[in-house]
């Protein structure tokens, strides 16, 4: 890839990069630097469209956190709001299978409200509902796609074996590339987590969703996410495992569990099919900037299970530096 000095080069075109590149394109107000993405994947190839995409921030840690979340909140209800592809606000129902209380920024929702025991599912003992943000990955990454090119901005595809490949060609290097900034930076506090997924027909046209509520140590949970036509089912979360394993077992025992959670529902298994995503796990989310050589390199990864929603207010975030260090 050619690059100017002036350019912007974002690495990484899952929902991080893509978010941060449409961002760049259309908060520039004229004075847009050109801004190119280049990946070793396209975005319906990574692991951002195998994730199930309810709005959650608790499975990343950041002093930043409920900033970035919210600002997020507010982008999605603007793009439901617009009908834009894989974008709905969901009314729901989340569970514990323990006596526990929900978290801070569930109760702070203005749609949050208390589930009697008699609306539970069979095995859970306290729950609450509310609407959130319910994302449909692989129509909305393919449109985010279709915004950052409208807006001028361009991909390739290629691999890299450093970051010093790139800086020396674009002044700013935006680094959004999830679990492989483990081997790319190189940093050894990014571990992965193996999620696996269940798609399945939604003959009965299921329109709320189920979430599980767990304290974060758990290797499985019960979900069912309403996607139109289709359910996403889940869940699993097998720490330290990087590799897109082919087996049965988990989304069977995905199915089961959704089963025994909802006897009465019929889930389609013709219409089967499995996702397996590979979320980056960090101790803290990695959002800054550092000099290199004559340019900066700005961090944008570590969001663990919940790079979805953190994806805007962290964009925006990566913006106002990149017009910072601009001017």
């Amino acid at each position: 890839m050619a690059a100017d000095r002036n350019d912007v080069l974002i690495i990484g075109a899952g929902v991080i990069g893509l978010t941060t590149g449409v961002q760049l394109v259309e908060s520039s107000g004229g004075s847009a630097p050109r801004v190119h993405i280049v990946a070793e994947q396209w975005a319906e190839e990574t692991n951002s469209a195998a994730a199930g995409a309810i709005f959650d921030p608790s499975h990343a840690q950041h002093d930043r956190l409920g900033d970035w979340a919210g600002r997020t909140a507010r982008r999605f209800g603007q793009l439901a709001g617009e009908h834009f592809p894989g974008v709905t606000l969901v009314d729901g129902l989340e569970a514990c299978r323990q006596q526990l209380r929900p978290p801070p920024y569930i109760e702070s929702l203005p749609t949050f409200r208390p589930c009697p025991p008699a609306e539970l599912p069979q095995g859970f003992v306290t729950g609450w509902r509310y609407r959130v943000p319910v994302i449909d990955m692989p129509p909305y990454l393919k449109a985010l796609r279709q915004r950052f090119e409208a807006g001028g901005g361009t991909l390739s595809r290629g691999r890299l074996g450093s970051l010093a490949e790139v800086t020396a060609e674009a002044g700013i290097v935006v680094n959004c590339t999830g679990i492989g900034a483990r081997d790319l930076v190189p940093d050894t506090q990014v571990h992965p987590s193996r999620g696996r997924l269940v798609v399945v027909g939604n003959p009965q046209g299921r329109k709320t969703f189920f979430a599980e509520y767990t304290t974060g140590e758990q290797h499985d949970m019960t979900y069912v996410f309403p996607h139109g036509a289709t359910l996403v089912l889940g869940g699993s979360m097998e720490k330290g495992e990087d590799a897109a394993m082919p087996d049965d077992e988990i989304p069977d025992a995905i199915l089961r569990r959704c089963r025994e959670a909802f006897p009465g529902e019929t889930f389609d298994d013709h219409a089967r099919r499995r996702r397996t995503g590979i979320r980056p796990h960090r101790p803290e989310v990695r959002l800054e900037v550092e000099p290199a050589g004559d340019g900066h390199i700005i961090h944008n990864y570590g969001h663990g299970g919940s790079g979805v929603t953190l994806s805007w207010g962290c964009a925006e975030q990566v913006a106002d530096i990149v017009f910072q260090l601009r001017s």
